[in-house]
């Protein structure tokens, strides 16, 4: 049974969430098609975000695009390097990024006008259906025989991460001790799971949403005291290099109305304008730049 929804949190009834979102949402109402031109100098806008994104993106900027006739040119790629890019001679029009600190530092550095708080992520432990270890509590993770599958090796902040949460809730190195798997990928590490490789592993709670995994594993919540707070956190920014600053800010504003965060929910993580998302935006101070 998935008991992520006990999570209260992170979780929250999607029909409150969407009628909240509608009132809060900037900007949410879209021009026609065929208005589209009249309205935004250009006829296509560069997106890039970090790869753990696509999920939502994907198929918010199919709706963007039939409501708007505005081409999205999308790319999802490792946070790090788009930033690193970004930093240098690359552009683009908007960006989505996780870690505040590297949004902060591309406003900084004069090549981003502003950004915002776009969603944030949750880590679960997830079982194979049925949970035959009756798994219930992270500290499970240090019990004799438990079997754990972990990607410590994964790409940051996936291992970094996870290790962080571990440590913080003291159970880092029992749990490392009965890991059968140490793997490089997140994903991988999931299928190693949901194929019974193991009893329990640490993923986002945004893995067990793609369709290859959802349903296919038992959630479990962990308490967000022991969350690590960098990773958390995915903003969305217009870039200096925006060739048309009215479509660029009407792009964010429609990703951070209810409908655009909707997608966001959907794909597993919690939104910028719930009232969750805006306890951890105060909470980790996440302002506009």
């Amino acid at each position: 049974m998935d008991r992520s929804n006990n999570q209260h949190k992170a979780d929250y009834n999607r029909r409150t969430f969407l009628k909240t979102a509608t009132g809060l949402a900037v900007g949410a109402a879209l021009p026609t098609a065929a208005s589209a031109s009249e309205k935004f100098g250009q006829h296509m806008l560069q997106v890039w975000s970090c790869g753990g994104l696509a999920e939502a993106f994907i198929p918010a900027h199919q709706l963007y695009e039939e409501k708007t006739g505005v081409k999205i040119a999308y790319t999802g790629a490792f946070a790090a390097a788009l930033g690193k890019s970004l930093l240098g001679s690359a552009t683009t029009e908007v960006f989505a990024g996780r870690v505040l600190g590297l949004a902060k530092k591309l406003h900084d550095a004069g090549k981003m006008e502003y950004f915002k708080p776009l969603c944030f992520t949750s880590y679960v432990m997830v079982t194979p259906k049925g949970n035959p270890s009756g798994i219930s509590d992270i500290r499970d993770l240090a019990r004799p025989g438990i079997k754990v599958i972990l990607a410590p090796e994964s790409s940051p902040p996936g291992g970094k991460a996870v290790s962080g949460l571990l440590k913080k809730a003291g159970v880092l190195e029992q749990a490392m001790k009965n890991a059968v798997i140490k793997g490089s990928c997140v994903q991988r590490t999931m299928q190693d799971l949901v194929n019974g490789k193991g009893d329990v592993s640490v993923v986002e709670k945004r893995l067990t949403r793609m369709p290859q995994f959802k349903g296919k594993a038992d959630i479990i919540p962990i308490d967000s005291e022991h969350f690590p707070p960098p990773p958390l956190t995915f903003t969305i920014g217009v870039m200096t290099t925006a060739k048309d600053r009215a479509l660029a800010d009407h792009y964010v504003n429609f990703v951070l109305s209810g409908e655009g965060q909707h997608f966001f929910e959907s794909a597993g993580f919690i939104p910028a304008i719930s009232k969750e998302g805006e306890r951890l935006a105060k909470k980790f101070g996440v302002r506009d730049g």
